[in-house]
């Protein structure tokens, strides 16, 4: 058996080897890009907030709304930068680590600050005026100032992924190891965090666009507050002459909506919307625009196009609730080009759903079947 030359390294050292590039890269990559983001964050302090405070463009409300916690973000960051440019890492990061509830509530003030930016820019001209002078600074490289707000959201990304690399491959022999870990554990929870807060934030906005949608008194109470509502619902039944069949159904009664910013809120989550037919027991089937949330599915007719006050809004039907549904595929699950059938039992009614594309109706399938799973 031949012994390795005296060049040979052995695969142990080649594996060290490899994980200390990486962590020279990832450490570079980490510092460099917090100089730049720490300098964008400067920026953004000087020549808006700055300049906004001094001249009193903005309230300090409507200021506060706009920018959340810019400054003391930026001011972690200012911490932070010397630790990275002195290679200690650990440390650095570690003591970072309590400044990430910034960015959840960052992340939790993004909807209004975007709310606050476009109802400023439409409403005051001093203030639409004096963005557009900022924007149109070299220093910002064309940016606006709606392509800017996001950069902490989008720093918490990045440190996600930094950290936890460098952490990776940081030997546990290392000083700083214990450090990186703990460090890349939080700024993985809190990323999660945020992600959660932004998934909220994204259906309440398509909670209100179906409200508006809907509107009138019989879709009243699909938001509430900023976190959407409770699961289920008091019993209000739809007018008689709206119930398929003469069974009643039950309308959704807000309540107090959770607060702050647990991770997984009750609520309801908006799944899908879309046409489908409905098939009767006697006549023809009749197309319905069907709302799927995760506690209820809604059905709609369009109003009609000449209706003076909500035309181009949809007129509330039905709503089954998802609890109480038992689905099955008729047909349309052997791939054909002839669309499908989908079966949804309720205790006092069965309703068939169709559609002539296949694809779309397997997507409906497998959103009911969401549905009703988050509800067993």
């Amino acid at each position: 058996m031949e012994s390795p030359g005296p060049g040979a390294r052995c695969p142990l050292q080649e594996q060290r080897a490899r994980w200390e590039r990486k962590r020279a890269r990832t450490a570079r990559e980490l510092l460099e890009t917090e100089r730049r983001y720490q300098e964008q964050l400067g920026l953004v302090a000087t020549y808006f907030l700055g300049i906004l405070k001094a001249k009193g463009t903005l309230r300090p409300p409507e200021r506060q709304a706009l920018f959340g916690p810019w400054e003391p973000i930026y001011g972690a960051s200012q911490e932070l930068l010397p630790y990275l440019e002195e290679g200690r890492w650990g440390q650095g990061l570690e003591g970072f680590c309590p400044h990430l509830e910034l960015y959840a509530q960052f992340a939790a003030n993004a909807d209004r600050s975007r709310a606050t930016l476009q109802e400023q820019l439409k409403k005051s001209k001093r203030f639409r005026r004096f963005v557009r002078l900022q924007e149109g600074r070299p220093e910002f490289g064309g940016l606006q100032l709606q392509d800017l707000l996001p950069l902490p959201l989008q720093r918490l990304q990045q440190y996600e992924s930094l950290v936890v690399a460098l952490a990776e491959n940081t030997s546990p022999h290392s000083p700083d190891h214990q450090q990186l870990t703990r460090a890349a554990r939080l700024v993985s929870d809190t990323a999660q965090r945020v992600q959660a807060i932004g998934q909220r934030q994204k259906n309440e906005q398509h909670l209100r666009r179906v409200q508006a949608l809907l509107g009138g008194r019989q879709a009243k109470g699909l938001t509430s507050g900023s976190y959407g509502l409770a699961p289920l619902f008091s019993g209000l039944p739809l007018p008689a002459h709206s119930q398929p069949h003469g069974t009643p159904h039950l309308l959704c009664i807000p309540q107090d909506p959770p607060f702050p910013l647990p991770v997984h809120p009750p609520g309801r989550w908006f799944l899908r919307q879309g046409w489908l037919l409905v098939v009767p027991p006697r006549g023809e089937p009749r197309p319905r625009m069907c709302f799927l949330f995760s506690d209820v599915l809604l059905m709609a007719k369009p109003r009609p196009v000449l209706h003076l006050l909500q035309s181009g809004t949809f007129a509330c039907r039905a709503v089954y609730p998802m609890a109480q549904c038992e689905l099955s595929r008729v047909f349309g699950h052997s791939g054909g080009p002839c669309g499908g059938l989908l079966s949804l039992s309720f205790p006092h009614e069965k309703l068939l759903l169709m559609s002539t594309d296949q694809e779309e109706l397997a997507r409906w399938y497998h959103s009911l079947t969401l549905a009703i799973s988050q509800k067993n």
